[in-house]
């Protein structure tokens, strides 16, 4: 992107996203903001997750596949159907608990470490510039600090998440629950060993939220250039800048989604193989290590092993994360 373009788009993308800091607040201000971040992070993460938690079920099952021919499943409709058939709609929210708790934290992590991470910016590298509003590379790089923070987070999360949502006659733990799944994996691996899988989750998260916040920026300063030329009416507030209609702001939040899911898909696949691997493994010597896990798959199926399941992460991953910005945005325009 030239630098005249992205001045363009760092003119006009002003969100809720972006604090307005043309002066300083005040430490009280700074913690309510704060608070305000991990409140509506939380409750609209875990919408998110309860709209998209069946889709991610299948999605888990597709990519933790034994390797073998042919495959339990042939795609995500005969999973869903055959996961349906057999363990009904309490199968396909099985394990929901944990990721529940997971969605909070991580989109409050997110949404958090993302202001954090632009007052940085405005203190440091941009303190000279009079206009508080980031240009949209310091955005995505404000995106992928956030994501690099709650990844550190998410990997002991979605270690029981993925261990929960395999079938019961694949899973390493009989009686199933997250208690049993915690206990598991500390007797086998120790504290660390609830970090198993912690690269394939940095990656994912680092790169996927850079590119969730970069394109909902980006498509937000977008669509208020289009407003503004063409003179629809928009929503402002005294000292805080124009906010989009919802519909717009669902649409910003959906092309986010599938750019946070598709880009860096492979790393999660590898991430959820390795979670759902035998705990008991590690006494026989056959732990293995991301690259590991990621070359053995791409010698057995190539790229589409990678990117198995992904259609349909991608499929919920728009109208959950579409759901998440609006309902965060809504809340902090209500509550300004």
């Amino acid at each position: 992107m030239t630098e005249s373009v992205e001045r363009k788009l760092s003119v006009s993308n002003d969100s809720t996203l972006q604090p307005n800091s043309s002066t300083a607040l005040p430490k009280s201000s700074q913690s309510l903001e704060a608070l305000k971040d991990i409140a509506f992070g939380s409750i609209s993460g875990i919408i998110g997750k309860t709209i998209e938690y069946p889709f991610d079920t299948v999605k888990v099952r597709l990519q933790s596949q034994p390797d073998t021919i042919p495959l339990r499943y042939s795609g995500p409709l005969d999973c869903f159907r055959h996961s349906f058939r057999i363990e009904g709609i309490a199968g396909l929210y099985r394990g929901v608990s944990a990721p529940l708790f997971g969605a909070a934290i991580e989109t409050s992590s997110l949404f958090f470490s993302y202001r954090l991470a632009q007052n940085a910016l405005r203190a440091t590298i941009y303190s000279s510039q009079q206009d508080a509003t980031l240009p949209l590379s310091a955005l995505v790089a404000c995106g992928a600090a956030s994501g690099a923070f709650t990844s550190l987070l998410l990997t002991p999360i979605e270690l029981v998440k993925c261990q929960m949502q395999v079938p019961l006659s694949t899973s390493s733990v009989r009686g199933v629950s997250p208690i049993s799944i915690i206990s598991a994996v500390y007797h086998h691996h120790g504290v660390f060993g609830f970090w198993h899988g912690q690269l394939g989750t940095l990656i994912r998260e680092t790169g996927g939220s850079a590119a969730w916040f970069g394109s909902y920026e980006g498509v937000s300063a977008l669509l208020r250039r289009y407003n503004q030329r063409d003179g629809h009416p928009v929503a402002t507030q005294a000292g805080i800048s124009a906010t989009l209609p919802v519909w717009q702001q669902m649409l910003a939040g959906a092309v986010a989604g599938v750019s946070y899911n598709f880009i860096f898909y492979p790393a999660d696949t590898v991430k959820s193989r390795m979670q759902t691997e035998d705990f008991s493994s590690v006494f026989k010597g056959q732990r293995t290590t991301f690259w590991a896990v990621g070359q053995a798959l791409w010698q057995q199926q190539g790229i589409r092993g990678l990117y198995r399941g992904c259609g349909i992460t991608v499929g919920r991953a728009a109208p959950s994360s579409a759901f998440i910005f609006a309902v965060y945005e809504g809340l902090r325009a209500w509550f300004s």
